[in-house]
């Protein structure tokens, strides 16, 4: 049992925790909101439910909840094109497939995704986001698509430009990039003693000190004094539209990325520390509660984040409380000091957003991947480029698909040897590996150059697997050239369980 001075040792480096991890989540939460094109006060309530309910729940007692910045271009497009109103159903809908596949305990299956898709998904996505603040940086809107912003750049650059306008965008691209040259900086310079404190919160507060001791006239964050106010309720008019294929669609998606990433970032903050091992399935489920709660809110989509899981842990965190701590943190700063988030410049909201998508570019995992191939290394730069020039579904699908071609041609793998045997006139085919259709025409040519009058010994035991293609060929070989004299004896000891349909008994064609 734990005894009282224990409990005692552990309540300070808790509540450090908790602060640390709040002071990151703050500016995070607002940012992501932003960034997915919702007000920042939905970002908040997320980040409170993250952590005084998933918390509580989590599966993983480590990891924190809250928005993901992996969800942004998702949710992004799902208010562009269905409307604000319908992300609460279709979060609802996501949340009850995630508490199914915890309860039924698939929570592994999530973690099966290739290391190269996931890692070009996040990549491709880190590119939108960077695309899409640069034009929130300099007090303009961003386009729908990547290339989109990529092309209107130059306009909203000119725009901004103090010799060309007389409006203040220049003033909010400053206070942008002063906010990611104090994360760059403080990243790479930081005194140790100080290393708790995050750059994001640092890099907001001294341009939003700024902007209100010039007095910027640039747009500022907009949260309700009464947090109520931010609340959506889901209406049962909105539940019926959950029909439409499209946003069911939607909804497996989201599900699913949602699931993928907090899976994967439980099994990097367990890599952290020695403690308690994550128990993916409780995760799934906690997860699925969390945005179905969300959903009814009308809030954003959470996930388990890693920015604010390794800082929790890297603040000493030992239990749960650090996580549920932080939720009521937030909750305690947006009902009491709502005014002073009203000072905070968007500009420098996405210059935090800007430095973050640049972050989930890894360079250092792409090169990882070399050590398995060159596939790894094109499977995440296809899936990342088909993010940026189509959707985040689309590229996703691109990966899969390139994971499993990789894996189709793995298992088709097959080595054809035709050797001479010590008797006179007969040969052997060594097949070792898997023989399938897609070795077809091979397996002609080795049969084509047997000289007639052969009889022709095909042993079967170093087959992983035979399909009926395979098997039909051989056959009709043995059938056709039997007139010529030749005979074909299948061996197939020790096969049959690894034989579609099974052999006949007949050894000899």
């Amino acid at each position: 049992m734990v005894n009282k001075t224990q409990i005692k040792a552990a309540v300070p480096r808790e509540l450090l925790a908790s602060v640390v991890v709040f002071l990151v989540a703050l500016p995070l939460c607002m940012g992501i909101a932003i960034a997915s094109g919702m007000p920042p006060a939905k970002g908040l309530i997320t980040g409170i439910i993250g952590g005084l309910v998933v918390g509580f729940l989590a599966g993983s007692p480590l990891q924190v909840s809250g928005p993901a910045a992996g969800l942004a271009v998702l949710v992004f497009e799902l208010v562009r094109q269905h409307g604000m109103a319908m992300l609460g159903p279709i979060l609802l809908l996501a949340g009850l497939l995630q508490l199914l596949a915890g309860r039924f305990r698939l929570g592994c299956w999530f973690r099966v995704t290739a290391p190269a898709v996931v890692y070009g998904m996040l990549a491709g996505i880190g590119v939108l986001i960077v695309l899409s603040q640069l034009h929130v940086m300099f007090d303009t809107s961003p386009q729908p698509s990547g290339m989109q912003n990529l092309m209107g750049f130059p306009a909203t650059l000119a725009a901004a430009l103090p010799l060309e306008s007389a409006a203040s965008g220049w003033q909010a691209g400053a206070l942008g990039l002063g906010t990611i040259a104090m994360m760059w900086g403080w990243e790479r310079w930081r005194p140790q003693r100080l290393r708790f404190i995050p750059g994001a919160l640092l890099g907001v507060a001294s341009m939003t000190a700024i902007s209100v001791w010039l007095a910027l006239p640039v747009n500022r964050v907009v949260v309700p004094a009464d947090l109520t106010e931010a609340i959506d309720w889901i209406r049962l008019d909105d539940l019926t539209k959950l029909a439409d294929p499209t946003l069911l669609v939607a909804a497996v998606a989201l599900a699913f990325i949602a699931s993928a990433e907090t899976l994967l970032s439980a099994a990097a903050v367990d890599r952290m520390h020695s403690g308690q091992r994550s128990d993916f399935d409780r995760e799934l489920s906690a997860q699925g509660i969390g945005n179905m709660l969300c959903g009814v809110l009308g809030a954003l989509p959470m996930t388990g984040v890693i920015v604010r899981s390794s800082a929790n842990v890297q603040a000493g965190a030992q239990t749960r409380a650090s996580a549920i701590l932080h939720g009521l943190w937030l909750l305690g700063f947006v009902v009491v000091l709502s005014q002073v988030l009203q000072q905070i410049p968007v500009a420098s909201l996405a210059g935090v957003l800007v430095f973050t998508g640049v972050k989930l570019v890894d360079f250092k995992a792409f090169r990882g991947l070399s050590r398995y191939g060159r596939m790894p290394m094109f499977t995440y730069a296809a899936t990342a480029l088909a993010i940026v020039f189509t959707d985040l579904l689309t590229g996703v699908l691109l990966g899969f698909a390139l994971t499993l071609l990789k894996l189709a041609f793995k298992a088709a793998r097959l080595k054809i040897n035709l050797v001479d045997l010590e008797t006179p006139g007969h040969m052997e085919l060594r097949l070792t590996g898997a023989a399938t259709f897609l070795k077809v025409p091979a397996l002609t040519q080795a049969l084509d150059s047997v000289p007639a009058g052969t009889t022709l010994h095909v042993p079967l035991a170093n087959l992983r697997y035979i399909d009926h293609s395979v098997l039909e060929l051989l056959e009709d070989w043995g059938r056709a050239n039997r007139a010529m004299g030749s005979r074909l004896m299948l061996e197939q000891r020790g096969l049959k369980r690894r034989i579609e349909g099974g052999l006949r008994t007949a050894a000899e064609v």
